[in-house]
């Protein structure tokens, strides 16, 4: 057919003897490009179409794969138009540009058939991921990793067929890789090592997208923005992004508070020496308020106990864990907690303890004092001023 249909559009040029070829030929280009526009812009209408159709099945792989095709193939109409009226225009002229039109096209169907597949891989990865399309949604982290490889292979694959067809050897190229390769690695060690730092994450997932961590070998705290090959992107508390080689996370400590399954409450709160006479009491209300307040988890260890006698305090000590890892619902918990210990301690009768120091004075020092004073009261006024006449 890609034969035919440029000799049958020179035949039927051909029968317009009024005009001159120039003009015949022109005509001819013009009206099949029209023909392609058309073509391609019902080639897009029906696709749309189908989209709106298949939109309703719980089939969400059509979709994705109209969604995808639908601008290759409005592409690919061009592309098949343009090769016809570029072969008609050479069957009349034979110019040497149009010798190249069986290469271009060649290369044409390369690209069309990248460009679908890179966008089929693209909703693939929009919809496994959004829990408005799939009842369980696989990990963004693990999705993006997947999507990546599969495009490296769309692609590499793709470079290799063009250079076949522009006629240079694979083997030849696989050979001179595998040489070049030694060179190369040894000149981007860096750039291997953060790429298989990031393979590494992928394949670990010591955290994901969305996650806080924190190092404390390194300061580096945030929310994990995104996981490439070469860094990974973190954005601070205070709202900066830090961009972290995949590298680092081969040779440092990485800490998860996102996949904590409790936030801990742990305190020490001291009353006077003078309430020690309420102390039992008091701890036992502590432990009964935590055991029935219905934010702490009572599964995970517990702990209220008098701790020690400190220097100005009676201690006790407190220890649980909340049902939440938010961070601001755990503070407005922790917050409820302390109000309601510090209530229990009033209740009692008892005060919250601080520092502070008692003078003890011995009594061989009190009479001393006491005798002195006494001395000082019993002596006669002295005179001052001038002299007495």
């Amino acid at each position: 057919m890609e034969e035919d249909v440029p000799g049958l559009l020179v035949n039927w040029v051909d029968s317009w003897q009024g005009l001159s070829e120039t003009w015949r030929i022109t005509l001819a280009v013009f009206a099949m490009v029209l023909l392609t526009g058309l073509v391609a812009f019902l080639v897009s209408k029906i696709i749309l179409l189908l989209e709106r159709k298949f939109s309703g099945t719980r089939n969400l792989w059509d979709d994705a794969f109209l969604h995808a095709v639908r601008k290759p193939a409005v592409g690919f109409v061009w592309l098949q138009g343009v090769y016809w009226s570029a072969e008609a225009a050479y069957r009349y002229s034979r110019a040497e540009i149009f010798t190249a039109n069986d290469t271009l096209l060649s290369l044409g169907f390369i690209w069309l058939l990248v460009w679908t597949l890179l966008g089929v891989i693209k909703q693939g990865e929009i919809m496994l991921s959004s829990p408005a399309k799939v009842r369980r949604p696989m990990d963004y982290t693990t999705v993006t990793a997947i999507s990546k490889l599969l495009r490296a292979v769309v692609i590499i694959t793709a470079v290799l067929i063009v250079m076949q067809s522009l006629g240079y050897s694979i083997s030849g190229v696989l050979a001179f890789g595998g040489v070049g390769g030694i060179a190369i690695g040894f000149a981007a060690k860096d750039l291997l090592a953060n790429f298989f730092g990031g393979f590494i994450i992928h394949l670990d997932r010591p955290f994901k997208v969305g996650d806080w961590i924190r190092s404390p070998d390194r300061n580096i705290e945030g929310t994990v923005e995104q996981i490439g090959w070469r860094l990974t992107t973190i954005r601070t508390f205070d709202k900066r992004p830090l961009y972290v080689p995949n590298a680092a996370f081969t040779t440092i400590a990485v800490e998860n508070p996102s996949r904590m399954s409790n936030r801990r409450i742990s305190e020490t709160v001291g009353i006077r020496y003078a309430d020690v006479s309420q102390m039992a009491p008091i701890v036992a209300e502590i432990r009964a308020m935590l055991e029935s307040h219905e934010e702490i988890d009572t599964n995970q260890t517990m702990i209220v106990n008098f701790l020690a006698f400190s220097a100005s305090s009676l201690d006790i000590m407190i220890y649980a864990f909340t049902r939440t890892t938010e961070w601001v619902k755990y503070h407005a918990i922790k917050q409820d907690v302390l109000l309601k210990i510090s209530q229990i301690i009033e209740k009692h009768g008892a005060e919250v303890a601080f520092p502070t120091r008692t003078l003890h004075l011995a009594d061989t020092v009190r009479l001393a004092a006491g005798g002195q004073d006494e001395a000082l009261a019993a002596a006669p006024p002295q005179a001052g001023g001038g002299q007495a006449s």
